[in-house]
């Protein structure tokens, strides 16, 4: 056999017999200890393991182990509890399996900076979730094969790279129809931007519902923000605040929500008695909410579990039947919703 692989054992089988002779043992002693067998005294041990680190020598099985321990999850941010909730899916799915995690922003890198970061790391790849990728960044990750998994992408991303998201759309039908349901028909939404994937599916789903239950679109009942409470908040009081307000507010995130449900403490509009509140997420802080958030439960452990398993996959050649996987939600009732009061 000749190549590369034949020449570097060559040169470790010279370094191992050079490392005997220095010690005045025999080769299978040295090969003994390269191999952590017991049988080997404490001493001669002690001056071949110093030799082998002096020399540079790495057990190839060793250096392999370690560069498989690693992924990436690089966020848009850390702020917020949807961070929290898919960090903690992404780190306790990966550390299940032996993978430790390093969490990163696109604050202050950029998520070039950070493929590049994994690639000097020897990290198995990375989970990037609520980025935008550009299409530079595409291009390399294509051109150079780096495992890299999205999760909620903001923009619709190639083909070829695999996102794992929920079901946005149907999640926010369920939503609006609960709300139907109990008897409301001014509906208003705190959506999110129009750039971002999800916000863009839950406003399709909240006008789908609408339509269905033959509920005409009112525009001027929609307000479009980041997923971010003081917006939410200031969008809320603006329709809040009209003569002919909403009877219910369908939020696109539990931020949003929260942002909904201080700006009607603000104005004197009881919840759920006034405004029934209902939120898209149902993180930690929906049930820690006065009252409790009715939400839409995005399956966040499940995500990280997914993302991980789709990246593992990836870095070991195995790429998924389908690039885009949509997990399921579920409608979670509490104490936000209620029926209108009588004569709204």
């Amino acid at each position: 056999m000749t190549g590369p692989t034949s020449s570097r054992r060559n040169a470790q089988y010279g370094l191992l017999a050079s490392i005997a002779d220095e010690v005045g043992v025999s080769p299978a002693t040295v090969s003994k200890v390269v191999h952590r067998r017991r049988d080997v005294s404490d001493a001669t041990r002690a001056r071949i393991e110093a030799l082998l680190a002096e020399r540079g020598f790495v057990r190839t099985w060793e250096a392999e182990a370690r560069r498989r321990r690693q992924i990436l999850a690089v966020f848009r941010d850390l702020a917020g509890p949807y961070t929290l909730e898919v960090v903690r899916g992404i780190v306790d799915s990966a550390a299940e399996i032996g993978v430790h995690t390093t969490v990163g922003t696109t604050s202050r890198r950029s998520v070039a900076q950070w493929l590049e970061e994994s690639q000097k790391l020897g990290a198995l790849g990375v989970v990037i979730v609520i980025s935008t990728l550009v299409e530079r960044d595409e291009r390399r990750i294509l051109e150079q094969r780096i495992p890299v998994v999205l999760v909620d992408p903001l923009n619709a991303p190639s083909a070829d790279i695999p996102s794992v998201g929920v079901a946005n759309w149907h999640g926010a039908t369920t939503a609006v129809q609960h709300l139907i349901d109990l008897g409301h028909r001014r509906i208003g939404m705190l959506a999110g931007r129009s750039h971002s994937l999800a916000g863009s599916a839950r406003l399709h789903g909240y006008r789908a519902a609408l339509t269905e239950a033959g509920i005409p679109y009112d525009a001027t009942l929609v307000r479009s923000t980041d997923f971010d409470y003081g917006e939410a908040l200031r969008s809320a009081r603006s329709v809040l605040e009209r003569d002919e307000r909403p009877t219910a507010l369908f939020a696109a995130s539990d931020v949003q929500a929260l942002g909904a449900m201080e700006a009607a403490r603000q104005l004197g509009i009881a919840v759920p008695r006034g405004l029934s509140v209902m939120s898209f997420d149902d993180t930690l802080v929906a049930a820690m909410a006065s009252p409790p958030l009715s939400a839409v439960r995005q399956p966040f452990r499940e995500l990280g579990q997914e993302a991980t398993r789709v990246l593992l996959n990836l870095a070991d050649g195995r790429p998924p039947a389908t690039t885009r996987r949509e997990l399921a939600t579920e409608l979670v009732v509490r104490m936000s919703t209620a029926p209108p009061e009588t004569g709204k």
